[in-house]
């Protein structure tokens, strides 16, 4: 798949809220129908996704932690990995990195540990944690002499893979080893994308990025799609943002977008996801949505 792009000019013309037709969805594309999947008799093996953009404070946290918990509502099995060494995915569920014994550091470089010794269950069932803190960060370094190095995160994924459904890697924000890793184990990447200006700036490297793993390591990686976080319809600056993502990228940008809301910051303090913490909030609603819109992808 080629990920190149030319973004179009920064006032492409869009809709007021008061003008959009009702049938259009956010993206100001009609939005389609996505219906809850049906049990599944068996679990496994799973779809690894890198959620995956450089700049940092776009959402792929949260995006990580309240998909993960929407898709385990839908009964599949989900595994977060904290891909970060500010370990805010572990913080966001309730756990202190601080106090971890074992993080996803030890099995990168551990000979003797693998990914069930430092698998934490969360609160939320049929979904499990590998942890994060900032030991994660002399990894980056260390890996550097190591044969294959970009595939360590991969084979220590593989063992537990056939044992869920999805595998969720909440990367760090920069195009480091540790990042290049997450990419070469995924089979599917998520860009949580800021509707804001300056967060489009960043979006060509990172698909140029992108395309060299593909090229490189890993050629069955795929863009699953891009996600418009931190949206605001009411200005006219955040509709041209997301108007000129969607004339660039199409049908790769998700009909689902998650809008500004205060419940986000406060599921961080509560350590826990929106799913749970503000169940019938439009927030929880969203990724209820995009749950159901990657299944049906």
């Amino acid at each position: 798949m080629d990920m190149s792009t030319n973004l179009p000019p920064m006032n492409p013309k869009v809709p007021a809220p008061d003008d959009a037709d009702e049938a259009m969805g956010p993206t100001f594309r009609p939005l389609p129908t996505f219906h809850a999947p049906p049990p599944l008799e068996r679990h496994g093996p799973a779809r690894i996704i890198a959620m995956c953009n450089q700049k940092g404070g776009v959402g792929k946290t949260t995006t990580t932690i309240n998909l993960g918990a929407a898709l385990a509502e839908l009964g599949r099995r989900v595994l977060l990995v904290d891909f970060d060494p500010q370990g805010a995915l572990s913080v966001g569920l309730g756990v202190n990195p601080h106090e971890l014994d074992r993080t996803v550091y030890n099995l990168l470089m551990d000979r003797g540990v693998d990914a069930e010794d430092i698998l934490l269950k969360t609160n939320v069932a049929g979904m499990d944690l590998l942890p994060s803190n900032i030991d994660l960060s002399a990894a980056e370094v260390q890996l550097v002499g190591e044969v294959a190095r970009e595939q360590t995160l991969g084979r220590g994924l593989e063992p537990i893979a056939a044992d869920y459904d999805y595998v969720l890697i909440d990367c760090q924000p920069s195009l480091g080893l540790l990042t290049v890793n997450a990419l070469t184990a995924a089979d599917g990447v998520i860009i949580p994308l800021e509707c804001e200006f300056f967060a489009l700036r960043g979006v060509a490297l990172l698909m140029d990025t992108i395309t060299k793993v593909q090229e490189r390591l890993n050629p069955e990686l795929e863009l699953d799609g891009i996600l418009a976080t931190m949206y605001d319809s009411r200005t006219t600056h955040g509709r041209e943002v997301l108007a000129r993502v969607v004339e660039a990228f199409e049908d790769r940008v998700f009909h689902t977008v998650i809008s500004r809301t205060v419940r986000f910051p406060e599921t961080t303090v509560v350590g826990e996801p929106i799913t749970t913490y503000a169940s019938k909030s439009s927030g929880a609603t969203a990724y209820r949505q995009l749950a159901l819109e990657v299944l049906a992808r």
